[in-house]
């Protein structure tokens, strides 16, 4: 072996190990591409998926839209007739996959966050399906999900299909199209989805910035621009002296001491002041500038100055949070499962829906008289009602019913009359008084 091979041996080792303490991966695993992939930031912090996921914006965020969606019921329908109505396909394997458990290891509440959280923090969700041998159609056995920062893919230009590559534990694992189930988020290339982290990078920067500088004033004991001015150089036998003295009162834990200056040294200051530089109100403002990225609003995640969320306008909160953050990515998710997991004859008859009505149910009041509106007119049955309460049904609860008090208003004053009853021709007098012509006789009145 040449000098020369020698010397690019031990640079690519001195870089694979300075790597592999900066980022924790080695240079030949793909989660390094995609740890430098946000480039640099003007507030110089190096911003990833581990770091910006200490901010705890970032985190409420991603852990308020993953939990959200990922405690709503994720059900399998199926068309009925002439595609009008639709029931549960209870009988399709897929049904216990999507509601229940994906895979033996996870529970459907934490396969869909854990998926929904890979979407907040790469753009992308990955799960790899496992279909069923043998004869028969085939059918999903189980989903088993994959880290989005160790997958690669690449357009085959041959066969035109979708090439994914898996790195894990040192292994890679390259799978076909049909064998990966892809969420994309927000995308351009219509292959893989854009970051928020990556593409955010420079308002989480400053963000971590504005973190770091607070930090550092707090275990300073919040004089970072405070300085003590000695008249003369100090001796170099004093120096040890000088150095304990200032220990005594550096840091936050002695932070109110006050310190006893001989000699004629003075404290000075230098800089901006903390209220100068606004950094409370900076990291504030941080908060909604992140919210912004996720498409929350901040009072969702308890920012609550200028605002409430209390009283009548929870509801509407909610109604808000639902339309315009969750909304897009609950039919992502209901879409790439029609792609990716069902059979193109399937595709026309069954579809896969989350179920919102947890999210919109009203106060007990607004509810029953929503619900009680919805008996009167012939909307829903009362054993529908009692279902969605949670109640069990009652006999002659399926029959739908409507008030019959609505005329006309051309009718109003005139006697009711049932369309089957029919008066007699000459009805017999029931009663002597009525024989004789003394009741209800207008010639005697």
């Amino acid at each position: 072996m040449t000098l020369k091979k020698r010397f690019r041996g031990w640079m690519f080792k001195a870089v694979n190990a300075m790597s592999m303490t900066i980022t924790g991966v080695n240079l030949l695993d793909m989660r390094l591409g995609a740890f430098l992939a946000g480039g640099p930031t003007y507030s110089g912090k190096v911003v990833s998926v581990d770091s910006a996921i200490q901010l705890d914006t970032v985190w409420a965020c991603t852990r308020l839209i993953s939990d959200t969606i990922g405690a709503m019921p994720l059900k399998l329908y199926v068309r009925q007739g002439d595609g009008s109505s639709s029931i549960l396909a209870r009988n399709h394997p897929l049904y216990r996959i999507l509601y229940s458990s994906p895979n033996a290891d996870m529970t459907a509440m934490e396969f869909w966050s854990a998926m929904v959280a890979c979407l907040m923090l790469w753009g992308n969700a990955f799960a790899q399906v496992i279909w069923s041998d043998g004869e028969g159609p085939r059918r999903v056995l189980a989903l088993n999900p994959l880290r989005p920062d160790r997958m690669t893919v690449q357009r085959d230009s041959s066969t035109g299909m979708l090439i994914y590559t898996y790195v894990y534990q040192g292994q890679t694992l390259t799978l076909t199209e049909d064998s990966i189930f892809h969420i994309k988020g927000y995308c351009t290339d219509g292959m893989m989805g854009v970051s928020p982290i990556s593409a955010g990078r420079q308002q989480m920067g400053s963000a971590m910035a504005a973190e770091e500088a607070a930090g550092r004033m707090f275990a300073n004991g919040l004089m970072s621009q405070t300085y003590i001015k000695s008249p003369d150089w100090v001796p170099e036998e004093q120096e040890e002296r000088v150095k304990q003295i200032l220990r005594d009162y550096s840091g936050a834990v002695n932070a109110g001491k006050t310190p006893l200056l001989e000699g004629g040294w003075s404290v000075e200051t230098i800089g901006m002041k903390p209220e100068d530089m606004q950094l409370l109100q900076t990291r504030g403002f941080n908060v909604e500038t992140l919210c912004r990225w996720f498409g929350v609003a901040p009072v969702m995640i308890g920012r609550m100055e200028k605002s409430t969320a209390w009283g009548s306008g929870l509801e509407q909160m909610n109604l808000w949070f639902l339309t315009y953050t969750l909304q897009p990515w609950l039919v992502r998710i209901e879409q790439a499962i029609t792609r990716c997991l069902l059979q193109p004859a399937e595709k026309e008859v069954y579809f896969a829906q989350h179920n919102v009505d947890a999210l919109l149910r009203a106060d007990s009041q607004g509810r029953a008289q929503l619900e009680a509106s919805q008996v009167q007119n012939g909307i829903k049955t009362r054993n529908e009602i009692r279902a969605k309460e949670g109640d069990p049904p009652l006999p002659g609860g399926d029959i739908l019913t409507v008030q019959a008090q609505f005329i006309p208003l051309a009718d109003v004053g005139k006697a009711a009359v049932l369309p089957n009853v029919q008066p007699l021709a000459n009805p017999a007098p029931t009663s002597p008084a009525q024989q004789s012509g003394t009741i209800g006789d207008p010639e005697n009145d």
